[in-house]
């Protein structure tokens, strides 16, 4: 097997590693070339030993791994309880492995990201991607983004930030046999790698496709020329009973990414959350930029619209692709689980019930990272799922 996963549920630090580390290796019948960890609080007062010991026995030539306030190990998802996940790969000898680690910086310019890794000049992208892990209250995600879509435009990034700590500092971001407190860690993966992403945003899109004419900064001022709470009204009269419900829980703005379409579809938007609505002026707030001339539609979100969205992504994922999943990571928000559903482990078992049991590692992240019509966000309420084909 190219992958292998083990999951421990034991509080003993040490036992646990000693659990996944053992299955996994059985299963992967060799030394991994990439190795991710992935441990709720209960283990992250013993991060230096989660390094320093899978370093030791799994040899592999990347170790990756940070704290999540809930754990995917293969169908399940163990939240508020002891947990430590591993993942491991191993490829052709001809895929190249580059970790590093960044750290936002005062510079005479600004504000910089340092430590990019030298193969990112060179790679291709076509056939490159980035596995990142952040800490959320020293790394920027958005302006690590930015700075990936416009300098090297293509190159794929997934992953989240750690999650489960309370303050400033408590963050471990496990990068091969050392542990780090702040910024992002990551790995540069070039070759073959067969790797593909599917970001599940929860979310289904109501009334019709609309386009901005009035904007400024995060403001829509008017859609199709008129104000948005005119344009709400209106759709609210045309929805069902059970659409009018989702829409007073909560409404949520979708943004096309790709306007060169002649139609849009699930996958097609990026969707944000919406700030406010000013009654006088019908004007309209979203957490997202927006400009004229951008076509946007309304979307709601629930329980069943997100189950709904993720097995409908995996899917098409599998009529669209011919080689079967071998492995897969999964970035879920610490705001879905048992938060979002009444049945436990949802994200997981939705995956292994559409892939078939793959192994399959993850936690509930701060923030998902995670490409939208070709390029990278950070996403929230979302499922990011990184797939690894056969």
């Amino acid at each position: 097997m190219p992958f292998a996963a083990a999951l421990s549920t034991a509080g003993d630090t040490e036992r646990a590693l000693d659990e996944v580390c053992r299955r996994g290796l059985e299963t992967l019948n060799g030394k991994p070339d990439l190795a991710l960890v992935f441990f709720s609080p209960h283990h992250a007062g013993c991060a230096d030993s989660i390094a320093t010991t899978l370093k030791d026995r799994l040899e592999a030539k990347c170790l990756l791994g940070c704290s999540g306030e809930a754990i995917v190990g293969n169908s399940r998802e163990i939240e508020s309880r002891p947990a430590i996940s591993l993942w491991l790969a191993r490829w052709a000898p001809d895929v190249r492995i580059e970790p590093f680690h960044l750290e936002l910086e005062e510079t005479p310019d600004g504000h910089s990201l340092l430590g990019w890794p030298d193969g990112i000049v060179t790679a291709d992208l076509a056939t490159s991607a980035i596995l990142t892990l952040g800490d959320p209250t020293t790394f920027p995600p958005d302006l690590y983004l930015q700075q990936v879509n416009e300098n090297h435009a293509g190159l794929r990034v997934f992953g989240g930030m750690a999650s489960g700590m309370r303050k400033e500092g408590e963050c471990r971001l496990v990068l091969d046999g050392g542990v780090h407190q702040s910024g992002a860690i990551g790995v540069l993966l070039e070759g073959q790698i067969g790797m593909r992403g599917i970001v599940s945003q929860g979310c289904r899109p109501i009334g019709r496709p609309m386009v901005v004419t009035k904007a400024e900064e995060n403001l829509i001022l008017e859609l199709g020329g008129k104000p948005p709470l005119v344009q709400l009204q209106e759709v609210w009269q045309n929805l069902g009973p059970r659409d009018q419900q989702l829409f007073q829980r909560g409404l949520h703005v979708g943004r096309v990414i790709n306007e060169y379409q002649d139609r849009f579809q699930r996958g097609d938007f990026l969707v944000r959350n919406v700030l406010g609505l000013d009654r006088d002026s019908g004007a309209l707030g979203i957490t997202d930029r927006v400009r004229v001339g951008q076509t946007v539609q309304f979307h709601v979100r629930d329980a069943d619209t997100a189950h709904e969205d993720l097995h409908e992504l995996l899917r098409l994922y599998t009529c669209a692709h011919e080689k079967r999943p071998a492995g897969a990571l999964l970035f879920s928000c610490n705001g879905r689980g048992n938060r979002l559903f009444k049945q436990p482990d949802h994200d997981a078992n939705a995956i292994r019930t559409e892939f078939g049991d793959v192994p399959l590692a993850g936690f509930f992240a701060a923030g998902e990272l995670g490409p939208v019509g070709g390029q990278n966000f950070v996403h929230g309420f979302t499922a990011s799922v990184v797939v690894f084909e056969e």
